[in-house]
């Protein structure tokens, strides 16, 4: 097994890769971007389904090096933290459906961001 340090470098790879890729989408939708021109898009969505890969395979690899066991009931903190990262993959679909929340959802996702890290910083409940 890779050490605890591996798959948090993994992790937070992936979040910053699904985060650069979102804004990128937002941004191009803001300013009046149609999907099928923006140029980037494969690159973006690329990103944005390898980001989210990371983010699991390096949140599971942390879990398993902390001696959490296959099926073992998760505690709330891990729940909300899986809750979050499944808004923030399923964001990927709205920039060019909704516009007009790009302004607050580029402002909710570092919000989203900063809380999923506070749950694995403080473990609550």
């Amino acid at each position: 097994m890779l050490p605890y340090s591996f798959y948090k470098v993994v992790h937070i790879l992936g979040i910053t890769l699904t985060m650069v890729s979102l804004g990128g989408m937002l941004v191009h939708a803001l300013n009046g971007g149609l999907k099928l021109e923006n140029q980037a898009r494969r690159l973006l969505i690329g990103m944005h389904g390898t980001g989210v890969l990371f983010i699991l395979v390096g949140g599971f690899g942390m879990l398993a090096r902390l001696g959490f066991s296959h099926g073992a009931g998760f505690p709330v903190w891990l729940w909300v933290k899986l809750g979050i990262w499944a808004v923030v993959a399923a964001v990927a679909a709205l920039p060019y459906r909704r516009p007009q929340l790009g302004r607050p959802l580029l402002v909710a996702l570092p919000v989203l961001a900063m809380t999923a890290a506070a749950m694995a910083v403080y473990k609550p409940w």
